[in-house]
């Protein structure tokens, strides 16, 4: 164990799109150091094998399926996880749309689907759950999940890009907005993560070799890492730190290039 097994303990913790991946991943740690659980994704089926594994871990697991660009849903999974757990403590806000497609070829409904899910859907989240936060009193911890593309090139990923950059300003915004009620407000920025998705499809025809290349400790990181961060940034031990974003990527960032990206495939005119 990285921390103590009570670092989180009596904390009720929402994680969007926790049920695959990145989500997945900061769900379980933040389940390992005590904290109850609800998860939400737009796919119930991802859901419940998660659940069953907190809950092995002997923590409480709340799950519902929830679109975050819808705001009715986001409002009603808020209030029944209020109902069974009394509140919520840490919001991390994970759920994510994202594909690559060069910008004259975007579409409107490409445009609006990532921007939909990125930027409205953290929204809708942060707004639902930070209303709670302030009547409830006590303070709270809102973390934000974006990529270097946020303040860098993001080629062939303009709409997640520009997502995240207003995701990014929101953090910054409301973390001297909400400091007055006791919420910090922070993000994280993760490097390329082994075994997602993400790192899958955005660099497609890459080894895992190549991927490693451009991170200057020479490895990928690993799902739990992003998973250690949040339960560092929702804990006590970062009760000073707001309105900054954590970049857990070995340094990649550091070298000011954009992720590896292989151009996808136009098609070709009949």
């Amino acid at each position: 164990m990285i921390f103590r097994d009570d670092a989180l303990k009596g904390k009720v913790a929402f994680v969007t799109g926790g049920g695959t991946g990145i989500g997945r991943g900061i769900a379980l740690e933040l389940s390992r150091v005590g904290a109850k659980l609800i998860i939400a994704s737009r796919s119930l089926e991802h859901l419940e094998p998660t659940a069953r594994e907190i809950e092995a871990l002997g923590a409480e697991c709340f799950y519902m399926q929830m679109d975050v660009r819808v705001r009715p849903t986001v409002d009603h999974v808020v209030e029944e996880a209020i109902q069974r757990f009394g509140g919520i403590d840490i919001l991390v806000n994970n759920a994510a749309g994202n594909f690559l497609v060069p910008f004259e070829d975007m579409s409107e409904n490409a445009w609006r689907s990532v921007v939909g899910i990125d930027l409205d859907g953290t929204f809708h989240c942060t707004q639902a759950v930070g209303r709670h936060m302030i009547a409830r009193g006590g303070g709270g911890s809102v973390i934000n999940i974006v990529f270097s593309g946020a303040w860098q090139a993001a080629p062939y990923d303009a709409h997640a890009a520009a997502a995240k950059a207003g995701v990014l300003a929101l953090t910054r915004s409301l973390a001297v907005e909400w400091s007055r009620h006791g919420i910090r407000v922070n993000a994280i920025s993760p490097g390329p993560i082994r075994g997602t998705e993400g790192v899958r499809r955005l660099s497609a025809g890459a080894t895992e070799a190549d991927r490693a290349g451009g991170v200057p400790l020479g490895r990928m990181g690993e799902i739990e890492e992003i998973g250690w961060a949040c339960v560092f940034l929702a804990s006590d031990a970062a009760a000073f730190i707001t309105g900054e974003c954590l970049s857990v990527d070995g340094a990649r960032n550091q070298l000011g290039r954009s992720i590896l990206r292989t151009p996808p495939q136009r098609p070709r005119p009949e």
